[in-house]
């Protein structure tokens, strides 16, 4: 990995840890929202252009908005305090569970780019999983858009998933946001 992942993944923990450890609200609303700039460009630098479009847009950008908006509705007690208390336990639980996840999930991730690498190509069919998409998707979901077809038929659950989430979510900011205009 160059330099660069590496400031980037430093700049991703340490705001990570900021986010966790803020007691104000709007800092850390602010400081989650570079922590989502950072992971867009991340998903950008890994070669996901369609992820990191995604992040910036929905977690740096709407999901920030929403935050601040809720904030500025509501009243926000005051504090004396930048930081909240390090539970030390729980630090010491997570640093476990992330060496545990780093030591078993690390060796076994492919290098950006490389060739050997499952994706680039499924050896059962001895095509890739694009043009396996692009030639059978009318004949496997009777759909003439390979990317309705990808998202409705090949990826449905997690389709379905994410409108629950967005449903739920926009259903929360609609309380929020009722709750403050009739009180």
């Amino acid at each position: 990995m160059s330099a660069l992942a590496y400031t980037l993944a430093i700049f991703i923990l340490l705001t990570a840890i900021a986010t966790a450890l803020f007691r104000d609200v709007l800092s850390t609303i602010v400081v989650f929202g570079a922590y989502s700039l950072g992971m867009a460009i991340l998903y950008t630098f890994l070669l996901a252009p369609d992820v990191a479009m995604t992040e910036a847009a929905i977690s740096a950008g709407v999901t920030t908005i929403l935050l601040l908006l809720t904030i500025a509705r509501t009243t926000r007690p005051s504090t004396d305090r930048i930081f909240e208390r390090v539970n030390v336990p729980a630090v010491v639980v997570v640093g476990a569970f992330v060496m545990v996840l780093g030591t078993l999930v690390l060796p076994e991730m492919y290098a950006v780019g490389d060739q050997t690498a499952p994706i680039w190509g499924w050896p059962a069919l001895d095509i890739s999983p694009s043009v396996y998409y692009i030639e059978n998707t009318v004949a496997d979901t009777h759909a003439h858009n390979a990317v309705s077809a990808v998202l409705a038929s090949y990826r449905g659950f997690d389709t379905f998933g994410e409108a629950v989430v967005i449903f739920a979510a926009a259903i929360a900011v609609l309380i929020v946001l009722k709750r403050e205009v009739f009180t």
